[in-house]
């Protein structure tokens, strides 16, 4: 039986200049959702930037998705770290992530597996690896170590098929080789067992 799912929001940002730690850094991890569809090429979605080419971006970067499944824990320990309040959702894109999934988390996927969309065909790549710009986004310090405590860490696709995507989308992932998972290798690479 097919995995299949749905993009609940599509989201992306313009590369801007903010303070972490006393520090300006160029980012675009403040992903915003948009409306309507959106052109995919090869370096990812039309409106979207990437500050730092060596972690997002590029050919076998270009997209990034994040389950949904996982926010309510994201909202409840940023609750905990006192750094928003224990009603207040986060908003897509959040996480820095381009698509905002549904029905498919990382246990599910794997390197090679291709998500085919109505008018696009993503393939994944590989898993995120967080960096002290994830912790500014979600407010607190140890919001990377418990990324990389839970495996928690989303995905990188390559553009399979050009194409558009819009939010509401539904998708099937049509399986790879499926030797190689998503947490498995984030796992490996972070040296957690």
């Amino acid at each position: 039986m097919a995995l299949s799912g749905r993009l609940l929001s599509l989201n992306v940002a313009r590369v801007s200049a903010v303070t972490i730690r006393e520090r300006e850094v160029m980012t675009a991890i403040g992903k915003r959702a948009v409306d309507g569809p959106r052109a995919v090429g090869t370096l990812g979605i039309e409106g979207d930037e990437q500050a730092d080419l060596t972690v997002h971006g590029g050919p076998s970067k270009a997209v990034y998705a994040y389950p949904s499944e996982h926010y309510p824990f994201w909202q409840t320990v940023r609750a905990q770290a006192g750094v928003a309040p224990w009603d207040a959702p986060l908003v897509p894109g959040a996480l820095g992530e381009n698509l905002t999934l549904a029905g498919v988390v990382e246990s599910d996927v794997f390197i090679g597996d291709v998500l085919r969309f109505p008018n696009c065909a993503l393939a994944v790549s590989g898993p995120r690896f967080p960096c002290f710009k994830f912790n500014a986004a979600m407010g607190f310090t140890h919001a990377a170590k418990l990324m990389v405590q839970s495996a928690w860490c989303g995905w990188y696709f390559s553009v399979r098929e050009p194409g558009t995507i819009a939010a509401g989308e539904s998708f099937t992932i049509v399986p790879g080789p499926r030797e190689v998972g998503i947490v498995e290798l984030f796992r490996a690479r972070t040296g957690r067992p």
